[in-house]
């Protein structure tokens, strides 16, 4: 992601949040549809050798920041999940595959897909991606001490509105996922873990 010029990401903003794109040309201004699924990867630096002693280049960690910081805040603020994952290694491709695959989780996927359809018939949305105000608030408030735990990451993080949001959104779905008619403390910890901070001088 971050081998793209800063401008053209930063592009992306409004579409991501809107789910509409705006071409204006000299005698038209025409808007389309575009509600995407971005799926995005970056190295932690140039090299990708960040966390390897042995490979990382003389430059580490400053060059981590100056990579990293191509790509925005506001731009990692609409983004609902970030995922580090480590390398792999030869050793690890002669483990033995994960006891869960594949099946088993597209079938979780689309008992919770059937949950949210069902929660949200006979409104506009159709996902808990698209629930905002009145439906936020009937189907994303969060017990007492999921409450608790997400006040105090929103200060310590310094959660903008729109990363509140979010987690209320992805703990929802986490929630719906795992069969919970309510978001407990431990949804919100899952849906915090994903959320990503700007590198900061």
């Amino acid at each position: 992601m971050p081998e793209f010029q800063r401008g053209v990401l930063d592009s992306l903003r409004q579409p991501l949040e809107t789910r509409e794109v705006s071409v204006a040309r000299a005698n038209a201004h025409v808007t389309f549809p575009a509600n995407v699924q971005l799926i995005a990867a970056m190295n932690p630096c140039r090299c990708g050798h960040l966390g390897d002693p042995a490979l990382a280049c003389s430059r580490a960690p400053k060059c981590a920041a100056d990579y990293q910081s191509r790509v925005s805040g506001p731009l990692l603020d609409r983004i609902d999940l970030h995922v580090e994952v480590d390398p792999v290694s030869a050793r690890d491709l002669a483990l033995p595959p994960p006891a869960e695959g594949s099946a088993e989780v597209a079938v979780r996927v689309a008992r919770a897909r059937n949950i949210q359809t069902a929660r949200l018939e006979g409104t506009d949305a159709r996902t808990n991606a698209d629930i905002d105000g009145e439906l936020l608030d009937r189907h994303a408030q969060p017990d007492e001490d999921g409450r608790k735990l997400l006040l105090q990451a929103a200060d310590a993080m310094r959660l903008s509105a729109r990363g509140y949001v979010r987690i209320l959104r992805v703990a929802r779905t986490i929630a719906d996922l795992a069969g919970a008619r309510d978001i407990g403390r431990i949804h919100i910890a899952e849906a915090l873990s994903y959320r990503r901070q700007p590198p900061r001088a």
